[in-house]
């Protein structure tokens, strides 16, 4: 089963924008953190942005000022919004959620940045 469906990966020029999207399913709930990790082949696996149910938010630091993570309780879903985006920012996104039981992450949204 998927429990979380991310959306909006694509292809974009260095500068341009993207924003990710994802739901979790309604049978979720409890939901502490939620976020998104990114991972490009040969490097290492990054935590790039988190919210907590509160609003708190935290940034890798190579992303702060340029992507905005938001989320929306009632509806189960978190949102990143990634601007003047990188070559850099080439990865895999996922989306990751926290809950009592165990943690989630969907199966991931290409991002690729490149002119």
């Amino acid at each position: 089963q998927v429990e979380l469906v991310e959306s909006g990966g694509g292809l974009v020029q260095p500068g341009g924008s993207l924003r990710l999207s994802c739901a979790a399913r309604r049978t979720l709930f409890d939901l502490g953190w939620m976020g998104w990790t990114r991972q490009a082949p040969g490097k290492q696996h990054e935590y790039v942005a988190r919210i907590t149910a509160g609003g708190e938010t935290h940034y890798l630091d190579s992303v702060k000022g340029r992507f905005t993570i938001s989320r929306d309780n009632a509806k189960n879903s978190v949102d990143l919004q990634m601007n003047n985006l990188k070559p850099e920012d080439t990865a895999v996104y996922y989306c990751w959620v926290n809950t009592p039981v165990r943690d989630y992450w969907g199966k991931g949204t290409q991002v690729t940045v490149s002119s």
